[in-house]
């Protein structure tokens, strides 16, 4: 059985990955089966890597790979694992503690999980191409949403040399997510990789963000060697191709582990209204403050929300930001939920019906002939 001891090969050599006394207590029971705990490292096509008491072994997913897609081996799982056999098999999965989970598609429902068990999720934002707020806005609420930290990372912030307009775009940027540190940080020049390494020193870490942001120059950067394939952008536009196909664990040289994922051209919220009502904090506050507490924050007498609007305390596009992704998440749990896409259904034809009585009473009532 395996239980922490001063032996190498006990899951004390598992400490570097995470493990600690709450993922042991998770895993007495399968320790009494003779399992031994793996964290998975890199999953590919039915197999996948964990890292074990006795050195990273390659395992088949198959007997935990059910129909749902929530619970499919990821990238952070921890795992009970078959002690010996080739191919060794993946038991089962710890409860996870935490999970990043984005939409697959406008047209299904299911969740994908893009990695599990993150204390801290760095989005990675460019600096080659313009500041979009609302793509900050939709992973810092995909962060929020996943329980882990968010972390918001100006990548290539040596191409903004004045540092009047680099202040500004972390202003900007913080404005865009309450709550968010904001680092800036050049993997060509060094500059904030010091900080950044040491607020990612303990725990493990997801780095997200569109391809291209330099994801994978900064996963370099912070474990000290090329462990990831790196391709220039094009200059026309400042975007990328895919350099990091898999999800890959990586500890770091200064204490923590990091998870590198390929670039994500979409992000679709799954389930995501408690990461929005924080992605958007000041609105919710604001929000206590209305009149009513039905308010839609659109013409209502005693709005907080378009108060702070008309007083320049908070910007008309933040608001439009929060109602579209309340919509979109609304959208997807409608798919869900028939009870829900049943009161939105009543609702639209509530709307309908008082649209055409509005439009009526306008023409006046109509002459006999």
């Amino acid at each position: 059985m395996f239980h922490t001891s001063p032996d190498p090969a006990s899951p004390h050599a598992l400490t570097a990955y995470g493990w600690d006394d709450g993922w042991e207590a998770a895993f007495a029971p399968y320790a009494d089966q003779g399992l031994m705990p793996g964290r998975v490292i890199r999953v590919d096509r039915g197999l996948c890597d964990v890292a074990t008491p006795l050195g990273t072994v390659r395992a088949d997913t198959e007997l935990v790979t059910p129909g749902d897609p929530m619970r499919i081996v990821c990238t952070g799982d921890w795992a009970a694992v078959d002690a010996e056999g080739d191919p060794r098999r993946v038991r089962t999965l710890l409860p996870r503690r935490t999970a990043l989970v984005r939409s697959t598609s406008s047209k299904r429902s299911d969740g994908q999980v893009l990695a599990a068990n993150a204390d801290h999720a760095v989005i990675a934002v460019s600096l080659a191409a313009e500041l979009d707020l609302g793509r900050v806005e939709r992973f810092t609420a995909l962060a929020w949403e996943s329980g882990a930290q968010p972390l918001l990372v100006l990548t290539k912030a040596d191409l903004v040399p004045d540092p009047a307009t680099l202040a500004g775009l972390v202003s900007d940027t913080e404005a865009a997510a309450p709550g968010v540190r904001v680092l800036p940080v050049s993997a060509a020049t060094g500059e904030g990789l010091e900080a950044l390494g040491a607020l990612l020193a303990t725990g493990t870490s997801v780095l997200l963000g569109q391809s291209g942001a330099g994801k994978s120059t900064l996963a370099n950067a912070l474990v000290g060697e090329a462990v990831q394939d790196v391709r220039a952008i094009r200059d026309s536009d400042g975007k990328g191709r895919h350099t990091t196909t898999t999800r890959d664990l990586l500890p770091l040289p200064s204490g923590g582990v990091l998870i590198d994922t390929p670039g994500l051209r979409g992000v679709g919220l799954w389930d995501a209204e408690d990461g929005v009502a924080q992605a958007f904090a000041e609105i919710e506050e604001l929000a206590e403050r209305c009149r009513f507490p039905d308010c839609a924050h659109r013409s209502e007498p005693g709005c907080a929300v378009l108060a702070a609007i008309d007083e320049g305390s908070l910007p008309e596009r933040r608001l439009a930001s929060y109602r579209k992704l309340l919509r979109e998440n609304e959208r997807l749990a409608a798919r869900t939920d028939a009870r829900l896409r049943s009161e939105m259904q009543r609702d639209w034809k509530q709307r309908q019906a008082l649209g055409r009585h509005m439009m009526e009473r306008k023409r006046g009532p109509m002459r006999k002939p």
